[in-house]
């Protein structure tokens, strides 16, 4: 499986690939700092699985989702973010997010998202 981590902060994409290693251990992780490299890396690695934040600069989470599902309909995007907003939580999934998860991450979050994510 390939998983394309993306998030302006360093600290939380590190936290995330670490989790990700843990978890899946055999996953290929890729990352990108906003929505726009997204989109490169989504050409040239078709990820199975995309994990995203909502506030980035150059391109948002919100721009971003539509776009990357255009490109691959195949992948699974989860927004991880601290937006927590009943009104945040409903536009993502109308952008074709499968979920919406709160930051921070941690382990238990991640095994639950892996796990609903091997039976889709």
């Amino acid at each position: 499986m390939t998983c394309l981590v993306i998030d302006d902060s360093k600290f939380a994409r590190l936290m995330l690939t670490t989790l990700l290693e843990e978890y899946s251990p055999h996953s290929k992780i890729i990352q990108a700092t906003n929505g726009l490299e997204a989109i490169q890396m989504v050409k040239e690695e078709k990820p199975d699985l995309i994990f995203i934040d909502l506030t980035m600069p150059t391109m948002d989470g919100y721009e971003a989702i539509p776009k990357l599902l255009k490109l691959y309909p195949n992948t699974h995007i989860a927004v991880i973010t601290a937006d927590i907003q009943e009104k945040a939580q409903q536009k993502v999934i109308e952008l074709g997010a499968k979920m919406h998860i709160e930051k921070p991450i941690n382990g238990k979050k991640i095994e639950n998202i892996l796990k609903i994510f091997e039976n889709l």
